[in-house]
């Protein structure tokens, strides 16, 4: 079996403030990354800056700056952010790396070989924010369908790639590969597009001059999104590391994207693979986008969401449990801080922390802190135990389908059981009998060993969160692996537990 595999974030503009939107995509990516590490496989996570293209040149020469020193000043934004947030990235790629620069132009030369680039004269409606042509009929009132902002109309000589010749190839791919592009909603959607039929691409510009020269032709540069795409190549080290990388992790498992760019991950880049002769992504996965408390976020609202200092006032595994749980992957979510101070109230105090600060505070009552053996395990003390392979097995499920908030919602079936089996069991009637001692002992045991397994499972949600509850329990915390240690019956007797200081004190609401 093939233990490796490789996901990835889009790469952010840097002409972007990093928000909500950004920490979600990269979060997620992160919670997958560090679950399939602590499987066993050998992961690479790739997350980086998109640094090249008009609207950069534009707000740079308004900034009084050169574009790079704009894309320098910025990309610290992002790479602060994915550090405050706990990102566990293998590299950041930037577009102005001269390692990206070379792929982008070998990729440009493959394809040309094959005659499936041309040089050709375009006119069409032109969207700077958006860095995309829009034919007449496209226009809504005038205005780019996608953001309602104006177009100007714009000719120029352009390259161009034959993406038209690949439209039954892709179709054919996308038939053939169901999980090719998820949720199926999404795919529904590219299938209908590629149906009305592809155009050829323009791929390079003469209008501006921040981006990638065209190999033998300097006076144009590289469109954005070819150039764009290409990171998730050129991060591995193509075409150079053909027994590197590239050709260890390539196809990519994963590329997790919001639904805006999605006709960009579904039928530009798989058409410029395949005109390449290079496999197709494994799974193409657009999430859905976060209004805030009922609206659209936008500037002009001043309603968008600042990641930074949601960290500062909620702690950073609150936020990160937050955005996974709240919202099926995939779908539209609405960001509320009721809701969020809900969660962190009912879910993280009141559920898991409330078990593992009385699970500890009763095995330091009853037993010094000194973990007891098991005694024999009674009908109740057995359905207890067998909830957890059962649920282990639905997790690992429901984090190959991205489903995150579904596997959460199993891990929190275990921290509920649990706090019942403490309900249940009632270890506080049991320590009033010395003759009961052995089963309070099997009751501590199997609550400790429980509470353990459950730390496991949250950690690539909530790493802090995860490595506090195991230090408690007195685990190494190198030991996050879940690959066999997931096992019932870890826990050694014989070990010392600290009391667990509140995990996530509650949130008083005005």
């Amino acid at each position: 079996m093939d233990r490796r595999f490789y996901i990835t974030t889009p790469i952010y503009y840097v002409n972007d403030v990093p928000h909500i939107g950004h920490a979600y995509t990269t979060l997620a990516c992160d919670v997958l990354a560090r679950y399939k590490r602590a499987r066993g496989y050998e992961v690479f996570f790739l997350t980086g800056t998109d640094e090249h293209g008009q609207k950069v040149e534009k707000a740079a020469i308004a900034a009084g700056e050169t574009p790079l020193e704009l894309a320098d000043r910025v990309v610290k934004r992002f790479q602060a952010l994915w550090e405050k947030l706990n990102i566990s990235h293998t590299d950041f790629i930037r577009t102005t790396q001269e390692r990206h620069k070379k792929g982008v132009s070998e990729l440009f030369r493959r394809i040309e070989a094959k005659g499936d680039i041309f040089l050709g004269e375009y006119e069409d409606w032109y969207c700077t924010p958006c860095e995309t042509f829009w034919t007449e009929t496209q226009l809504i009132n005038g205005a780019c369908p996608d953001c309602g902002r104006p177009t100007e109309k714009l000719k120029e000589e352009s390259y161009f790639f034959r993406m038209s010749k690949y439209q039954e190839a892709l179709l054919a791919h996308i038939e053939a590969n169901p999980d090719f592009i998820q949720p199926r909603g999404r795919r529904n959607e590219i299938i209908s597009f590629l149906k009305e039929g592809l155009r050829d691409l323009s791929i390079s510009r003469t209008t501006f001059s921040w981006g990638i020269p065209v190999p033998g032709n300097e006076r144009h540069v590289i469109y954005v999104w070819f150039d764009a795409l290409t990171n998730y190549i050129t991060a591995l080290g193509f075409p150079d590391d053909v027994d590197g990388n590239f050709a260890k992790f390539w196809p990519v498992d994963a590329h997790v994207i919001g639904k805006d760019i999605l006709r960009f991950h579904t039928v530009y880049w798989p058409t410029f693979l395949l005109a390449a002769g290079l496999p197709l992504p494994k799974k193409v996965f657009a999430h859905g986008w976060w209004t805030v408390e009922g609206q659209k976020m936008s500037k002009s609202l001043r309603n968008v969401v600042e990641p930074n200092m949601l960290i500062d006032k909620y702690g950073v595994d609150a936020i990160r449990y937050f955005l996974l749980r709240e919202v099926p992957f995939g779908l539209d979510g609405d960001f509320s801080h009721a809701a969020l101070v809900h969660r962190i109230n009912s879910d993280l105090a009141n559920d898991l922390g409330n078990l593992v600060s009385r699970s500890t505070a009763m095995l330091g009552k009853y037993f010094g802190g000194t973990l007891p053996a098991a005694a024999a395990n009674e009908a109740l003390d057995e359905a207890f135990i067998q909830r957890f392979p059962a649920a282990i097995t639905k997790v690992d499920e429901l984090m190959d389908e991205l489903a995150f908030n579904k596997a959460l919602q199993a891990i929190w079936e275990l921290v509920g059981a649990a706090n019942k089996y403490i309900d249940e069991t009632a270890p506080w009637a049991l320590a009033k009998e010395e003759s009961l001692r052995p089963r309070l002992a099997t009751v501590m045991y199997n609550l400790l060993e429980g509470t353990r397994i459950i730390a496991l499972l949250v950690a690539p949600f909530m790493p802090e969160t995860g490595a506090s509850i195991l230090q408690t329990l007195g685990v190494p915390t190198k030991e996050l692996q879940l690959d066999g240690n997931d096992r019932w019956g870890q826990l050694p007797p014989g070990i010392q537990v600290a009391k667990a200081a509140p995990l996530f004190p509650r949130i008083e609401t005005e």
